[in-house]
């Protein structure tokens, strides 16, 4: 495995998942990308608004926190800030990075939350095209 995309979101869930994507990383000498996702505002089926407030800024502050975290591992990586629907747009930053594997968080979403298409791992899980280690 040459190359690792880490989907990381600076909540406590996606803790275990940055903590995976840096073992594997050391591991298999591979290259990690780490990507934060500033969502959308979603109005209704298939429409979008800008940006929800404050999300650049966010994003810029967990890739900073993920950053922190893995040099203090001595591990290397690449960070990637990224807008738009979370699922689709990590799937794909891996596709045009060729990963061979993306690693993701879960906030252990209820069964409605679910049902409602509100889960990026299980989303994630279902549009890729490579390996998703979901990490609890």
């Amino acid at each position: 495995m040459k190359t690792i995309m880490l989907a990381y979101d600076g909540e406590p869930a996606s803790q275990p998942a940055l903590e995976r994507a840096a073992e594997l990383a050391k591991a298999l000498a591979a290259r990690l990308i780490v990507t934060s996702v500033a969502p959308v505002q979603i109005g209704g089926p298939r429409t979008a608004g800008p940006l929800e407030p404050g999300s650049l800024e966010e994003h810029a502050r967990e890739l900073a926190d993920a950053r922190s975290y893995l040099e203090g591992l001595g591990v290397q990586a690449e960070y990637i800030e990224a807008t738009g629907e979370p699922a689709n747009a990590i799937v794909t930053l891996a596709d045009e990075h060729q990963a061979e594997m993306i690693i993701v968080g879960t906030h252990g979403r209820n069964l409605v939350e679910r049902l409602l298409g509100q889960s990026v791992s299980e989303a994630v899980a279902r549009k890729a095209s490579v390996d998703v280690l979901i990490a609890h």
